[in-house]
């Protein structure tokens, strides 16, 4: 199979590069041709008007601009092919079929709703087809909301449009002198700064080009502001107020090449118009019990002679508002019938406005076998088969009534019968997915709403009990409570507003949701709460607070976020979208809005919802949120979509490489990767890891697949701007890297937070990001290798290569000759203490001497984060990773420089450990909430809140400082001292790895 063809279907499989296609003419006319596959749409059409000229009827065709092409898709659907620029074998046209039509209604916005659909991976016209008001009013507010920041973006002053476009990527400000950093030389760095539109360069140990300019061209007094400062081969800028060192870009060295660019000042102000509220009336005066009516079922399958129940309950969060109410059991069908009315042991007036009624359906059998025991009684046997969540009230306030069709979710093994954390939508799969026909009553003739709740309640004191809150306030970590307990805080909710208002999550614990003088009282209260800072904040974006209130008050917190801040918590606050009840929330507008003012953070923003618009159950959310910052974002739609066009062919190479019929050879994917198609759609492109950097050629004979189960692919690409410096990616496909990103971005937090302390560890927080699937990009990082090569290199046989104690000090030497080796060993103590703490921190598995790395420059770092939490490998039922951390005598053998009476080298770098590990532990809460708001992305390994406990433990959390360092003090000499352990896996390690070779 030739390997620019696979993954085609049926006619596109061919190995020709033409293929006859059938056009049809709103004349009647019938034409066929042969095309070639690489073709565009617009030469296709030039072709068929030439075509045309011969035939009859020619005349009554007019300008080829008022035709579009229109053809059934892949996905069996009609597709207007309104963007001309792509070629038909993208396109791939059913039965090789196209027909052209008159084109109607407004052609750039057809063009569009095209591009948008290309680009999210979800037809517009499934958002029409629901015929569901919430999805059109979410729609057309969003748009109104998108298109009104994409105005107010045009006319921004050129400062302010330069910050949006290409915001400063900084380093967390640290204390010049601060424990462990790194100094600076020399006051003055030299930079080389070459000119717009011109050859000559000149160096400049300030910056005071325009002078130098001055002098060179002899050119007119011109003032700086009318000048920016480009870092040469890539989109990033140096402007602003900031220290020239704090610019990351200054780390990397790419400081080399500056160009100058004219500023072009044409930006003007918006003024925004305000959403009509909508009124409201009370339903608080019906003191009747809430219920609903169970009619039927459909669709249900399950074994013969057993029985179908249905339990229903009704939650708040994750707090049960009453008993749960289990249906009469009916006998097995395709369509069960019930019609029975189910009660709640609360009235209507108590319901709170985020009730969420929560259903399971599941199969019983009565066990006929005889009981051993005569104690013992025959029990029924639960056969979980499927759940579905809804909410009690609309996305109006309004009380449901009438009948709803609930498609379920198919039940999961470990997961309780009522799932009140999943998703609040139906399951879209209707023709498969079983189904609950429920009523809601209609209670009274004319429509309830959930009042609004602006009455204010005069709270009582009582001072006898302050020590004991006191006690309960100070114990951050304490969030189950006695009965007595919750009516204390409950009593005392003013003093803890005025004297402990970081609490608040306690509170809302307590408050009693089912009643409903309790909630007016703690919504009033919430309004006059003082903002708490953002990082602690983020937990009550878990779904245990899903009252409206609480969440406005939360959004209001993160206001406060920095660009850096936020981008830095991205990934979370996209996952707890997934807890939001209704479409229209103060979490989906506040996430749009700054990223309409900053499109670093709209790019990652886009990527994250993109990755997972595969998931049934947030593909319509995620779909309409994409949607929207496209419409607010026209010009980015462009550069996204030529991301994702790349991605599409690095996905058809992935597939080539793993699925074809003969042993792929690296010359085979060298020749596919130089195919016109490929090379076009690989190159020119903001990389998605990172958008300030060009991926401008890719270079076809550095390209190749690497050797693990998947396949991955490593692609170079040239810097013209730089020749010689190359930029590699690596595409991966077929392994969620959710889990890799999400440890990524722990350990880059942790590393500003010792920045900010002063203590700079060198650490590699290199970039990864999941762009769909099972499917992503990890960054290469240059001039590094691992450690498993580098001993294997320097010893004879897989076996001995583990102990080589010299190895890495000796690989060191040859690639920091002379006076470079003692920075080199200082870069490798820091890192290594780095990754030592943030390994044990983060409890990182399957740690081995293939995936931790070493660069050239002594800076030591981990990769491929499969296992974390503590899910450490086991094989034959024994813990095959038995140390805290990775801490072997031959990384010792380094930071004492190769000196084994070096003690005070390695005592500072115990040092290091330590002062690394007490900032953590004092910044715990942050990663334990950050954590559990991954709750919601589904990782095997993070699923509920045990999963975290490891974390809690590995940072002594309710423990005193001094405790958690002697706790740590006991890890850190327990690695050292079973350090041979480690030893004897890396060598079954090798030997495995030498064997597969």
């Amino acid at each position: 199979m030739h390997p620019g063809i696979y993954g085609m279907l049926e006619e596109w499989e061919d190995g020709d590069q033409e293929i006859n296609m059938d056009f049809l003419l709103p004349t009647g006319i019938f034409l066929k041709f042969p095309v070639s596959r690489n073709d565009t749409i617009k030469h296709i059409k030039e072709m068929v008007w030439r075509n045309a000229r011969s035939e009859a009827l020619f005349s009554g065709l007019g300008d080829p601009d008022g035709y579009v092409f229109t053809c059934i898709n892949q996905t069996a659907e009609r597709e207007e092919l309104e963007e001309e620029f792509r070629r038909i074998r993208d396109v791939k046209p059913f039965m090789c079929v196209l027909r052209l039509v008159a084109r109607e209604g407004n052609r750039q916005e057809k063009l569009t709703n095209t591009q948008i659909t290309q680009l999210i991976g979800k037809g517009l016209h499934e958002f029409e087809s629901q015929k569901n008001h919430e999805v059109n009013e979410f729609r057309t507010k969003m748009r109104t909301f998108c298109e009104e920041k994409a105005l107010e973006r045009q006319y921004l002053p050129w400062q302010r449009w330069l910050e949006y476009s290409f915001p400063c990527d900084l380093e967390p400000c640290r204390t010049p002198s601060g424990f462990g950093s790194v100094k600076l030389k020399s006051s003055k760095i030299f930079i080389n700064v070459k000119f717009e539109a011109s050859d000559v360069s000149v160096e400049v140990s300030q910056l005071n080009a325009l002078k130098k300019k001055a002098t060179v061209f002899r050119s007119l007094r011109q003032e700086p502001e009318d000048y920016i400062l480009q870092v040469n081969g890539r989109w990033d800028f140096i402007y602003g107020k900031h220290p020239l060192c704090q610019f990351k870009v200054s780390r990397e060295n790419k400081l080399k090449h500056l160009y100058m660019y004219i500023q072009h000042k044409k930006r003007k102000n918006l003024i925004f118009d305000s959403f009509p509220q909508q009124n409201t009336s009370s339903l608080w005066s019906i003191n009747e019990p809430f219920y609903i009516q169970l009619l039927q079922g459909s669709r249900v399958n399950a074994d013969e002679g057993m029985k179908l129940v249905v339990q229903a309950g009704l939650f708040h969060g994750s707090e049960l508002l009453c008993k749960v109410v289990t249906s009469l059991d009916v006998t097995v069908c395709s369509e069960p019938l019930w019609d029975q009315r189910l009660e709640f042991d609360i009235n209507v007036c108590d319901l709170p406005r985020m009730s969420r009624l929560c259903f399971a359906l599941y199969a019983v059998i009565e066990k006929t076998k005889k009981p051993k025991s005569t104690k013992k009684k025959n029990k029924k046997a639960d056969c979980p088969i499927a759940w579905v969540n809804t909410m009690v009230f609309d996305y109006k306030d309004q009380l449901k009534t009438g009948e709803f069709l609930l498609s379920m979710w198919p039940s999961v093994p470990g997961i309780d019968l009522l799932n009140p954390m999943g998703t609040v939508e139906k399951n879209p799969n209707v023709d498969s997915a079983a189904g609950l026909l429920i009523r809601f009553p209609n209670i009274r003739p004319h429509p309830l709403y959930y009042p609004s709740l602006e009455k204010i309640i005069d709270f009582e004191k009582n001072g006898d009990v302050h020590l004991k809150l006191k006690e309960i306030m100070d114990n951050k970590h304490y969030t189950e409570f006695f009965e007595d307990e919750k009516d204390l805080l409950w009593k005392l909710r003013t003093e803890i507003r005025e004297h402990y208002p970081e609490n608040l999550s306690k509170l809302l614990l307590v408050t009693k949701w089912n009643k409903r003088e309790d909630v007016v009282q703690m919504v009033s209260l919430l309004k006059k709460w003082p903002d708490l800072p953002a990082i602690h904040a983020l937990e009550l974006l878990d779904y245990s607070f899903p009252d409206p209130a609480v969440r406005s008050f939360t959004v209001r917190c993160l206001r406060k976020l920095s660009d850096d801040e936020l981008l830095q918590y991205l990934i979370q606050l996209v996952q707890v979208l997934k807890y939001e009840s209704y479409l229209d929330c103060d979490l989906t507008t506040f996430l749009l809005e700054r990223a309409l003012s900053n499109r670093r953070i709209g790019h990652f923003l886009f990527w994250h919802l993109r990755s997972e618009i595969h998931v049934a159950s947030v593909s319509l959310r995620f779909g309409l949120i994409l949607e929207a910052y496209c419409r607010g974002n026209i010009h980015h739609i462009k550069i996204l979509n030529k991301q994702n066009e790349a991605l599409a062919k690095m996905r058809a190479l992935s597939d080539f490489v793993k699925s074809g019929s003969q042993k792929m050879t690296v010359e085979d994917l060298k020749l596919c990767i130089r195919q016109e198609t490929y090379m076009e759609a690989l190159s020119d492109l903001l990389s998605p890891l990172n958008p300030s950097i060009i991926l401008t050629e890719i270079c076809a004979d550095k390209c190749r697949f690497m050797d693990s189960k998947m396949k991955p692919l490593w692609l170079m690409y040239k810097n013209p701007s730089t020749p010689g410096d190359m930029v590699g990616i690596i595409f991966k496909n077929g392994d969620d890297l959710r889990q890799d990103m999400l440890t990524l971005q722990m350990i880059q937090l942790m590393e500003n937070m010792w920045k900010k302390e002063g203590l700079d560890l060198r650490m590699i927080p290199y970039g990864c990001l999941s762009t769909g699937n099972k499917m992503g990009l990890i960054e290469v990082v240059k001039n590094s290798d691992t450690i498993a090569n580098i001993q294997l290199n320097s010893s004879n046989s897989a076996a001995t290569a583990a102990f080589n104690k010299d190895a890495l000090l000796n690989w060191l030497k040859s690639k920091n000759p002379g006076d470079k080796l003692e920075q080199a060993i200082e870069e490798f103590t820091l890192s290594c203490a780095g990754y030592c703490v943030a390994t044990y921190v983060l409890g990182i598995g399957d740690r081995h001497n293939d995936n931790i790395m070493i660069r050239e420059t002594g800076q030591l770092f981990h990769i491929d984060f499969g296992h974390f939490l503590g899910n450490f490998k086991r094989k034959l039922g024994i813990n095959r990773e038995r140390v805290p951390f990775i801490l072997t005598y031959d990384f010792v053998h380094v930071i004492q420089q190769g000196r084994t009476n070096n003690s005070e080298k390695f005592e500072r770098f115990r040092e290091y450990c330590e002062q690394a590990y007490k900032i953590l532990c004092r910044n715990g809460m942050l990663f334990v909430n950050l954590f559990a708001m991954m709750k919601a992305a589904g990782l095997p390994e993070l699923t509920c809140f045990k999963d975290i406990q490891y974390l809690k433990d590995s940072l002594a959390l309710g423990k005193s400082e001094d405790e958690a360092l002697k706790n740590f003090k006991v890890k850190f000499n327990e690695a050292l001292r079973e350090s041979w352990k480690t030893k004897v896996n890396w060598m079954m390690h090798s030997l495995a790895k030498d064997n597969r070779a």
